[in-house]
């Protein structure tokens, strides 16, 4: 006789890993600052965006997302060199902004939203300086998690008319003037490894096409500007022309279409795992936004199929063993959880969204057998925990995802 199968319900893992992470006190400070209260990726701020979206959504209980917004700010607030949109002021008041429903917290609000916008316009002053030289790009000024992108993300949802709002999508549009270097090189190129600093690997820098450090979460935020009331002709222009380079490094083979997760004049592109970082996923969404934002149905199509080939390709999704938001499968689902709501092809959408209830079972499964992981927002069990909560409720009551530029 056949042992009986166990059914593993995602609901119930769900609740079991909220009530794992209830208690603020699983954090602490480690030697690298990744898990300090105001880190948005290991810290209670991060963990705070769970219990946040859980109350909010009528799944969780509202006191203790109070509880992790205290611990987050228990600290005092980075404001400095180091703040960025996962660190300090910025990932606080992100965070909060996500809180609103849940009332109070105005007056904090108000203070890291103020030391936010001042932090933004050094570092937008700074930026226009570096095109006004013609220097190269560095990788800190613009991307995602440390510069300029991800603190316009933070902008455009927490006040689009703000002047600064502006601003950034003005100095984003600027990120594709030419610098009169005489190489062969876009002006996006950077001079640097992976990591944002020289490396031997790398002697000739490298373009990056990923989400986390990329151009993709560029495109992805000049979409979300134009569909969302700052349709300049120098904002279309700037993503068509990121669009296009992209769309040289673009491939397509009998798996399905896939980009490189970053290019180089020295070797062959290689096809990343499906991760939101570098991954199909996280490019696919950026494209699937350029195509809604600029009436490009090829394009938008095209981003939908290949997300749609990589879930229904068992080879990739057994390249994905985390279970985090930036490698892992959390990282898959949300972006096909978002792209599956905006698409706007009925059949389509109805493909992408057959394929997310077998992909959030296997998160599921993946989440009841980490017992014993990080219970951190990009790598660890928080951020699976989101995700899977998304697919349950068809889309973030909070729009939380707006910081890893899918929403």
């Amino acid at each position: 006789m056949n042992p009986p199968t166990i059914t593993i319900r995602p609901s119930d893992v769900l609740a079991g890993v909220c009530a794992r992470l209830a208690s603020p006190s699983i954090v602490g400070p480690s030697p690298d600052g990744r898990t300090r209260p105001q880190s948005l990726a290991g810290g209670a701020v991060g963990i705070a965006l769970l219990h946040i979206e859980r109350a909010v959504a009528g799944h969780g209980d509202e006191a203790t997302a109070h509880r992790w917004i205290r611990a987050a700010g228990r600290e005092p607030v980075s404001i400095g060199r180091n703040a960025d949109p996962f660190h300090g002021a910025p990932a606080l008041a992100f965070t909060l902004h996500t809180a609103r429903p849940l009332g109070g917290y105005r007056r904090a609000f108000a203070k890291l939203n103020d030391a936010t916008i001042t932090l933004t316009r050094q570092r937008l002053a700074a930026a226009h300086a570096r095109i006004d030289r013609r220097d190269p790009l560095a990788m800190y000024e613009f991307d995602l998690v440390h510069g300029l992108t991800g603190l316009g993300l933070y902008h455009l949802h927490a006040h689009p008319d703000h002047r600064v709002s502006h601003d950034l999508v003005g100095y984003l549009a600027r990120i594709t003037e030419a610098l009169g270097d005489r190489t062969a090189q876009p002006p996006w190129w950077l001079l640097s490894g992976l990591g944002g600093t020289p490396h031997p690997d790398f002697p000739r820098g490298h373009g990056n096409i990923g989400m986390a450090h990329g151009i993709s979460a560029v495109i992805a935020l000049l979409a979300y500007a134009i569909l969302h009331g700052h349709d300049t002709p120098a904002a279309r222009n700037a993503l068509a022309v990121l669009c296009d380079w992209t769309d040289h490094h673009r491939h397509d083979d009998p798996t399905g279409t896939w980009w490189p997760g970053y290019v180089t004049p020295d070797a062959t592109p290689r096809r990343h795992r499906p991760s939101w970082c570098y991954g199909t996923p996280g490019i696919a969404r950026a494209q699937q936004l350029a195509g809604l934002a600029l009436h490009d149905k090829a394009r938008q199509q095209q981003a939908e199929n290949a997300m749609l080939a990589v879930l229904r390709d068992t080879t990739q999704r057994d390249r994905l063993p985390e279970i985090g938001l930036c490698h892992g499968t959390a990282g898959l689902l949300q972006s096909a959880c978002r792209m599956a709501t905006t698409s706007t092809v009925l059949h389509r959408s109805a493909q992408l969204t057959a394929e997310l209830p077998g992909l959030a079972a296997e998160l599921a499964s993946q989440l009841a057998a980490e017992t014993h992981s990080d219970a951190e927002l990009m790598d660890g069990v928080a951020g699976g925990a989101l995700a899977l909560h998304t697919a349950a409720t068809d889309s973030p009551a909070t729009g939380w995802d707006a910081f890893l530029a899918l929403s």
